[in-house]
């Protein structure tokens, strides 16, 4: 697997507006903060842009380069085109990764890693959970509370104790 074969990585998943990438955003500045290294993977789905139209970098890809390095001062960017092949399984994007302590990976609800579930709303005995029937799910985040479930349920805005446990699940 590459380079990823001592990373450690955790993930967030849920359905649609449930607050996956709020929940992101404040994990990376929380675990940063705490002195550590975090980088991020994020599944999209079909079609979305990563540079916009008209940027030399999209008309590149447009033409039909099949990798476009985008470099700057600042930092750079590698975009790889499928070109009609398949899309690369999480491990292999995982591999091509420079280490960091953490990644912290949205979406991929299917992936075997662990992860943590973003929940909003009552929901009636926890049936719309995906925890329920998903073992690589290791706690909820939830804006209302969740008896019954045999894993821990945080708080969705209880940032530091996510932060906590996580940690302590991958063992930093």
């Amino acid at each position: 697997m590459g380079g990823s074969g001592g990373m450690r990585v955790y993930g967030v998943t849920g359905r649609k507006n449930t607050g996956k990438t709020g929940l992101m955003e404040r994990l990376v500045a929380g675990i940063v903060a705490r002195g550590l290294t975090v980088s991020t993977i994020k599944h999209a789905h079909h079609g979305t842009e990563i540079d916009q139209p008209g940027r030399d970098s999209h008309r590149h890809r447009q033409a039909g380069a099949q990798e476009v390095v985008v470099a700057s001062p600042r930092r750079w960017a590698l975009m790889h085109e499928l070109r009609g092949a398949g899309e690369p399984p999480l491990s292999e994007l995982l591999a091509r990764m420079s280490p960091v302590d953490l990644i912290l990976i949205e979406g991929y609800k299917r992936a075997r890693h662990p992860k943590i579930e973003t929940c909003r709303g009552a929901v009636a005995g926890g049936a719309a959970l995906l925890a329920g029937c998903d073992a690589s799910i290791r706690a909820v985040a939830s804006d209302s509370g969740h008896p019954g479930l045999s894993i821990p349920v945080f708080g969705l805005d209880d940032t530091d104790a996510i932060i906590g446990f996580i940690l302590a699940e991958v063992g930093l």
